[in-house]
């Protein structure tokens, strides 16, 4: 019987779901998991959820005294159900699962570590071993420092919103766990940029960034993994076959589960360490020259820094119209 797509790429990559909602996690049994201020925003308001909304909502409010405002109880509501949808998590996948620090803090190195700390404190309180979480934060200059202060704590990361190989570089010269480049937005980038409505997958820009910086990483034996995500089209995850993880979403993961074919493996170590590439130091002051020198880079880690403080904001009206309606 022929193997789907799906079967042979956990053959040769970890498969991770990109969702908060857990019954499509079960489904499609992946090893890690991970969420982000979207992705919890739409499994909040799916009615199964509701329970686990209502409970942290009435926790918060506990914690912070009938005086808070339902802002106050909002914003600690949001930390506190991004814990409980990853906790819940958990309890059905075998691995990891990554959990965002506030992306209005993207920026501020110190309360970046303050807020990874606390999410570790919630998760260590309910049982859970800091092992079986990442930290997400985003790829700026300042979250890659607070990342590497947080993984001597022994608090592993995964840098989030990563566009170019500076970014990547800095990442594993600070020792941090995973990295999470966005294969989608690059190849959205491009398409907006160029007018070009498609690229083959092969030629796709977000598929031959992740695959400079595995095989940089490879190269130069960095222990950071690799795991490309927010991905647009099975395409995408055919050529990225071989790389260390993969997050993709549900409706992706179907597709491929649905799907039979030979896959082969793209990206593989022992190409990497024969490949020619140069070494390269990043500094902040290289890292800034890099970065403002990366057009596709420096607007889509700004957007998708905007992105995710409107989800957040969205999830936090959500949260207090809920609480409004819970208090009477």
């Amino acid at each position: 019987m022929a193997k789907t797509l799906l079967e042979q790429l956990r053959e040769m990559t970890v498969v991770v779901a990109d969702t908060g909602d857990i019954q499509a996690i079960e489904t499609f049994t992946p090893r890690d998991a991970t969420t982000n201020p979207s992705l919890i925003t739409a499994a909040a308001q799916m009615p199964q959820y509701q329970g686990i909304v209502d409970d942290t909502l009435k926790g918060a409010r506990n914690t912070l005294g009938k005086d808070a405002s339902a802002t106050q109880v909002a914003t600690l509501a949001f930390e506190r159900l991004a814990v409980s949808f990853g906790q819940k998590i958990l309890e059905v996948i075998p691995g990891r699962v990554s959990t965002e620090v506030d992306a209005r803090l993207s920026y501020d190195t110190e309360a970046s570590v303050r807020v990874g700390r606390e999410l570790i404190a919630m998760y260590e309180a309910l049982g859970v071993s800091r092992e079986r979480v990442l930290i997400k934060i985003a790829a700026t200059w300042e979250g890659i420092q607070a990342a590497a202060i947080l993984e001597k704590e022994g608090i592993h990361c995964n840098l989030t919103l990563l566009f170019g190989l500076h970014q990547a570089v800095a990442c594993a010269e600070n020792g941090i766990t995973l990295i999470s480049p966005f294969v989608g937005r690059i190849l959205d980038w491009y398409k907006k940029d160029t007018g070009r409505d498609s690229y083959a997958p092969a030629e796709d820009p977000g598929v031959l960034s992740v695959t400079e910086i595995y095989n940089y990483y490879k190269k130069f034996g960095y222990k950071t993994e690799v795991m490309g995500a927010s991905f647009r089209n099975v395409g995408e995850i055919v050529e990225l076959a071989g790389c260390d993880l993969l997050t993709i979403a549900p409706s992706l993961l179907a597709e491929l589960q649905s799907t039979e074919g030979d896959l082969t493996r793209k990206l593989d170590p022992e190409n990497a360490a024969n490949a020619s590439i140069e070494k390269l130091t990043i500094d902040k002051a290289t890292f800034d020259s890099m970065h403002s020198n990366n057009r596709m880079a420096s607007e889509k880690l700004s957007e998708g820094i905007e992105g995710f403080t409107k989800a957040l904001e969205s999830l936090e009206e959500f949260l207090a119209a809920r609480l409004a309606s819970l208090e009477g």
